[in-house]
């Protein structure tokens, strides 16, 4: 079966996207953001367009596109949207599959639904990026015990940013979570850049 990942964020603006679109492009993957908060700058759809050197068909339309810069649900009330479950269910398609969530976790979608909830339903392991910053074993510790009591399978943890070895070696330790590795820095930012700093930074077995 073609590799399949729902790739999240221990918050929003943390590099999801990017790390989204570099491991979209070493699998030559589809890649599906079901959610999209934002259209007035690029979106994470145009980003990982750009970014992933896969062909326009690969990048899979959002199944809800909202103008304002905010969390889904405000996103939707504004526009007088409702995001519903069932237009989030996973698309079939022939290859390897990732799917961005938006924001974090508990990111809010609709009255009594957050994103979590979808990620169950979808029943594909996680990828959890967090961001090596003061702070990081805190809210990756808490993302982790999140997925868990939800019973959602955890592929690993992908850490984005520069060194911080005895941080990520404390989530490691205390979550028992695989660590992933970790995708520096990259800048320039392109297509060929970022698929080189993956391919340093990452062992593709990893995920196949």
């Amino acid at each position: 079966m073609s590799a399949r990942f729902i790739v999240t964020g221990t918050d929003t603006g943390i590099g999801k996207t990017v790390f989204s679109a570099a491991l979209g492009g070493a699998l030559d993957a589809f890649y599906w953001k079901p959610v999209q908060s934002g259209l007035e700058e690029e979106t994470d759809s145009d980003t990982v367009r750009r970014l992933s050197g896969l062909p326009p068909t690969r990048i899979l339309p959002e199944a809800y596109r909202m103008a304002l810069p905010a969390s889904p649900h405000i996103s939707a009330a504004r526009e007088g949207v409702t995001i519903e479950a069932a237009r989030l269910e996973l698309p079939e398609v022939d290859g390897p599959l990732v799917v961005e969530g938006a924001g974090g976790l508990l990111a809010p979608l609709a009255p009594g639904l957050l994103t979590i909830d979808i990620f169950a339903r979808m029943g594909l392991p996680v990828i959890l990026c967090a961001r090596t910053a003061l702070g990081t074993i805190n809210h990756t510790l808490l993302s982790l015990e999140a997925l868990a009591r939800r019973g959602i399978p955890v592929h690993g943890v992908a850490f984005l940013g520069d060194p911080a070895e005895e941080e990520e070696a404390a989530v490691t330790a205390f979550s028992g979570a695989r660590r992933l590795g970790r995708l520096p820095r990259v800048d320039p930012l392109d297509a060929p850049t970022l698929a080189l700093a993956f391919r340093q930074s990452f062992d593709l077995d990893a995920f196949r």
